[in-house]
């Protein structure tokens, strides 16, 4: 197992986002079902969810369920809404405890009623909390999300709400559901894949992303460490020149 990595608390990214890759996989190498590798990958959210509130990050984005994951055997969709529902219910006083403040980003309406319940309720308990805040991207997907956002924005133009001049970047930023978050600073992915899978496609366009062959169910602290480590070795030019920046 790698070391924790040193981090420089001066420096750590306001924004992470990880694509929770490889339980499937995983669990498959070691000859286990599927949801097992789910079951354990949980384990690896609270790890994260509790290095991330302990060194500072403000927003800590998972994709915990995409658009597309509806397609998969109805058994493994209801076991992972099953794992959904259990994670909200026995981490809420721990939340509670922490100050970590619960929010959702995606489709949720299609989740089953009594996940939406919890979920619900747990984003309501947990909204006055002041530290870390856990959204959790569920029925997730970056197209659609920039398709409703241009629906929102076109029904406001036909209602002369807006004008045509008044669209821009910022305002469709305005229209997403991450809308008053910052922008990721640092996008992992977990799992041995180099893609975005439909994940914050507006968001991410000046993210650092980190791919790592690790599987989720063993991307505990020491290799978060590692990726932060790494995010913060890399310069940030959004544009400009080194020498702009002063640094060569």
């Amino acid at each position: 197992m790698v070391d924790q990595q040193p981090i420089d608390p001066a420096r750590i990214p306001t924004h992470v986002a990880i694509i929770m890759d490889g339980n499937g996989r995983w669990a498959q190498q070691k000859h286990r079902p599927r949801l097992y590798g789910h079951k354990v990958g949980v384990e690896s959210v609270q790890e994260i969810v509790e290095c991330a509130s302990e060194w500072g990050v403000k927003v800590l984005t998972l994709y915990a369920f995409s658009s597309e994951n509806w397609k998969r055997p109805s058994v493994e969709v209801s076991g992972l809404m099953g794992l959904l529902k259990s994670y909200l219910l026995s981490e809420l006083s721990k939340m509670l405890k922490n100050r970590v403040r619960l929010i959702s980003i995606g489709d949720t309406q299609r989740l089953p009623r009594d996940v939406q319940e919890v979920l619900e309720r747990t984003i309501e308990e947990t909204a006055e909390n002041d530290g870390l805040i856990l959204n959790l991207a569920l029925s997730y997907g970056g197209r659609s999300e920039i398709v409703q956002a241009v629906r929102q924005i076109a029904s406001e133009v036909l209602a002369e709400q807006i004008s045509l001049d008044e669209i821009g970047e910022k305002l469709i930023t305005d229209h997403l559901y991450t809308a008053g978050l910052p922008e990721p600073d640092l996008l992992i992915r977990t799992g041995g894949e180099a893609r975005l899978s439909n994940f914050l496609l507006w968001q991410a366009s000046y993210a650092e992303i980190y791919f790592t062959d690790t599987m989720w169910p063993e991307f505990r602290r020491s290799a978060f460490s590692q990726a932060i480590a790494e995010y913060q070795g890399r310069e940030r030019r959004f544009g400009r020149t080194s020498a702009q920046l002063g640094s060569g």
